[in-house]
Formats: C-alpha cells, structure tokens, sequence
C-alpha cells in the first residue's frame, strides 16, 4: 500500500545555498550598516572609519556621534529584518541568520579591537538589534507564508482540472 505523506514544503539540505544565503546577508548587512553609518556620520560631522563599526567604545549615549552609531545599528537591523525576507523567505530559519550576522560581528569585534567586547552598551545593543531582526522578519516571513493560496482558478481565472 502506498504511504501518503505530503508536505506543504519541501526541505531538502542544500548546503550551497545556505552558504550563499550567510555570505549574501552578511555581506549586505555590512554594506547597509556602512551605507547608513556613512550617512550618519555627515550628520554628526565624523571621519568616516571602521571604528564606528566595529569598535565598541564608540557605542555610547555621551554624544551625538554615539547616538547616531546607535540609530544606524537599529536601523541596520530593520533593513536585515527586509533582507531576510527577501533572501531567506524561511520564518523557520530567521533567528539562525539573525544569530549568525550577530555573532560574526561579535567575531569581527573581537578580532578588530583584540580584545573582548566589554561595554554593557554594546551587549545591549546587539541584544536589542538581534531581537528585532529576528522578531520583524518572522513577521514578515510568516505573513508572506500565511498568503491564501489560490486553488480552483489559475491567472486567467480559468478552471483547472484536478
């Protein structure tokens, strides 16, 4: 007797387009937060270095410029939340691609200053960052796999034959 199982999706490990998923979120969530730490930047009157990215003594509230690296790394988030929901489309895989850009820029900061990341501010940050990406793009993923699926009518609203 033939066993029915269906699936609404299927899950097949394909582990070239994991690999080209990471490389291509980590890439253009670097590109965005760079994009708008620039324009931030101007604003606040700043050289434009790698420092507002990766070193965490300049996450602090004392200044503008702190404030504004703040608004750029919550506003990378958001535009990650988009990336993931366009890249991605898996609510089940937002939180492992949130959680991976996150620790690869834990990672990167380490490398960067040499030294572990220390500042409370910064845990707070990232934590707070990692969190709305995660909890936008499963909204945005979820509502995107929630769609009712038309059945009975294709686009030229004719009948098909099941």
């Amino acid at each position: 007797m033939k066993k029915l199982t269906g699936t609404f999706r299927n899950t097949q490990w394909d582990p070239y387009l994991l690999i080209a998923q990471i490389v291509a979120m980590q890439s253009l969530l670097y590109v965005s937060l760079a994009s708008i730490m620039y324009v931030m930047d101007f604003f606040a009157e700043a050289n434009h270095t790698l420092d507002h990215i990766f070193e965490y003594h300049e996450i602090h509230v004392t200044d503008l410029g702190g404030r504004l690296v703040i608004v750029a790394f919550i506003l990378n988030s958001l535009v990650g939340a988009g990336l993931l929901w366009f890249i991605v489309r898996r609510t089940k895989l937002c939180l492992d691609f949130s959680f991976t850009f996150h620790f690869t820029h834990l990672v990167l900061c380490w490398w960067y200053n040499e030294a572990f990341p220390a500042t409370i501010g910064w845990w707070m940050l990232n934590a707070v960052c990692a969190a709305l990406m995660c909890v936008c793009s499963e909204f945005l993923c979820l509502k995107t796999e929630l769609k009712e699926i038309p059945v009975g009518y294709t686009a030229l609203n004719q009948k098909v034959d099941l």
